[in-house]
């Protein structure tokens, strides 16, 4: 599952993002979602979230349990 469209994305949930600095290099970075700040119900390049460690990027991929 991708992290494009908002109503898959909630707080609590463990996903992988990418942060602004890493864009280019497409590295991943994995935490729990505190909460969401793109307002939009879809975003082509993903939604964007800040983890609970304080990290904002855009939901790359939804960790499946």
């Amino acid at each position: 599952m991708n992290g494009q469209n908002r109503k898959d994305i909630y707080p609590g949930l463990e996903v992988g993002i990418i942060l602004k600095k890493d864009q280019r290099s497409g590295n991943i970075t994995y935490g729990v979602v505190q909460n969401l700040l793109t307002s939009a119900a879809f975003h082509s390049r993903g939604i964007k979230v800040r983890l609970e460690d304080g990290q904002i990027g855009r939901v790359a991929e939804i960790v499946e349990e």
